[in-house]
């Protein structure tokens, strides 16, 4: 796992290679520990995911699964786990994360990729659930996201036949934001994470957090949660900048507090 941070992007990059970025304990525990780094660091203000080599990430080791033998329940667990936590903590950031897809996108590397809060993928992206291929159920929290974003018959069809999905119809199904051509991937990623990194960064937080809780809350509770978003933003830096840069009809310069 590779993490660099660097004006207010925080980088955080698959590195197995040579088995498609495909995790085990190691490289679980590594994940957990940049992200939860991450998390820590204040001036991260945008995160961004993505995979050394052919693919982003091809889920779960299955030489390794095999190898286990009868201890395989007992890996599993050693991986989900903190695999698991580093899902949660990505979601409760206040910083956008996003998902940068090339190549293999499968089992848990899609689970990652629906955790993101945004997604930009290179035209050659192929994108499966797999679970069902090795005879077991997802993890890494896609059977939350998947019918989120894709509707509940849609995410069954997913998940059940483990098809693949090509760039084209990732984009129709929501899957990503955006497919570029894979040579443009890095400078359209980058041009994102540095917009993003000039934003009112606490109020993306909020916003993430609005957006992800409507599911489970009323209309009353909604718009109470609204309200008290706003009031808390309203009390912070940026907030009084924004304002300020509106009515001297300037771009604002947003400083993440």
């Amino acid at each position: 796992m590779r993490l660099d941070i660097a004006e207010g992007i925080a980088r955080i990059r698959f590195n197995r290679p040579q088995v498609l970025n495909a995790i085990n304990e190691a490289a679980v525990l590594a994940f957990k520990s940049a992200v939860d780094q991450v998390a820590k660091d204040e001036s991260v203000r945008v995160v961004v995911l993505s995979g050394e080599g052919r693919a982003f990430m091809a889920g779960g080791d299955v030489g390794r699964f095999h190898a286990a033998g009868r201890d395989a329940p007992k890996v599993v667990n050693a991986i989900i786990d903190p695999f698991h936590h580093a899902i949660v903590s990505l979601a409760a950031m206040p910083a956008p994360v996003i998902a940068c897809l090339h190549g293999a996108v499968a089992g848990a590397g899609v689970s990652v990729a629906l955790a993101a809060d945004l997604a930009i993928a290179a035209d050659d992206i192929k994108m499966t659930l797999a679970y069902t291929r090795i005879g077991t159920s997802p993890d890494g929290s896609s059977t939350f996201s998947l019918p989120r974003v894709v509707g509940l018959r849609k995410a069954m069809e997913i998940a059940l036949l483990s098809d693949t999905v090509d760039a084209a119809e990732a984009l129709r199904l929501g899957l990503v934001n955006k497919v570029v051509p894979a040579a443009d991937l890095a400078a359209e990623t980058d041009a994102l994470a540095k917009r993003l990194a000039a934003g009112p960064t606490l109020a993306y937080g909020r916003i993430k957090h609005l957006l992800r809780a409507s599911f489970n809350h009323s209309l009353s509770d909604q718009l109470n949660a609204e309200r008290d978003a706003f009031i808390a933003s309203a009390g912070t830096h940026d907030f009084a900048e924004g304002a300020a840069a509106f009515v001297e009809k300037r771009a604002p310069r947003f400083e993440g507090r």
